[in-house]
């Protein structure tokens, strides 16, 4: 592998993030803050345990994964889109780099932000609520299978838009509200029967459910199916990107 060629990809997104780090760090991070203040500290006193875990407790892993989510696919859709945008695509496709290595640094140093914004949000959650990890090595693994599916994702919709705002229409109008119905806020167990089953349609379930069980110990579908959801849209993902380096869709257009 042509590390040279990774690591100056890698570090041009990183200090992309650096320049803009309002937009790319403070912002999502006092969103997210804002929802602890409201649903943890302000609601979360007023609210019932949930399987035994304090609300603002019990949100804590559902808030982190939508940031989680939603900054993978933001950084790494707009690291890919840029360049087909400003027309420098064909520099990196025409440079002795392959098609792994492009993929590898670009969606490496997205899942790099995504993980830094996740952590940052994590520490800030403790000061609000207290936080334990019941199994950490499944908490870390949750988080780093998370941030590279979903930046192996967006790198996907970067390459699919056709202008900026085909980039943000599926974050907002697919992923962000699969996120909030995915058991951020609440226990699917807490739905009538049908609305649960329509849940277990929903991908963001998993990833909520096996990321609040890594802190709590509880969730509400059983940690290995939680696993093999996310490992088959990892899968899916790959097999996307495979094809699309294979046709050149939309990459030597």
């Amino acid at each position: 592998m042509n590390l040279r060629a990774v690591g100056a990809i890698y570090k041009f997104e990183m200090a992309r993030a650096l320049r803009t780090i309002m937009q790319s760090v403070i912002s999502p991070v006092i969103s997210t803050s804002l929802y602890f203040v409201v649903f943890g500290a302000a609601i979360g006193q007023r609210m019932q345990e949930i399987d035994g875990v304090p609300y603002g407790t019990f949100i804590v892993p559902g808030l982190v994964m939508l940031s989680l989510l939603t900054q993978s696919i933001a950084n790494a859709s707009f690291g890919i889109y840029f360049p087909r945008f400003a027309g420098t695509i064909y520099e990196i496709l025409s440079a002795p780099v392959s098609y792994l290595e492009i993929v590898v640094a670009y969606v490496g140093a997205a899942a790099t932000k995504s993980i830094v914004i996740g952590l940052i949000i994590l520490a800030t959650a403790s000061l609000f609520t207290p936080l334990t990890i019941e199994h950490p090595v499944l908490m870390v693994t949750f988080l780093l299978l998370t941030a590279f599916t979903f930046s192996l994702f967006g790198f996907i919709i970067g390459v699919w838009a056709d202008g900026f705002e085909q980039l943000q229409i599926i974050p907002l109008l697919v992923i962000t509200p699969l996120t909030f119905l995915g058991g951020s806020f609440y226990s699917i167990d807490m739905l009538p029967p049908f609305w649960r089953a329509v849940s277990l349609f929903n991908p963001v379930v998993y990833l909520v459910s096996g990321f609040r069980w890594s802190f709590t110990g509880k969730a509400d579908v059983h940690i290995g199916v939680s696993l093999a959801m996310t490992m088959v849209f990892l899968l899916a993902c790959l097999v996307a990107i495979r094809w699309i380096f294979k046709t050149g869709y939309r990459l030597k257009a």
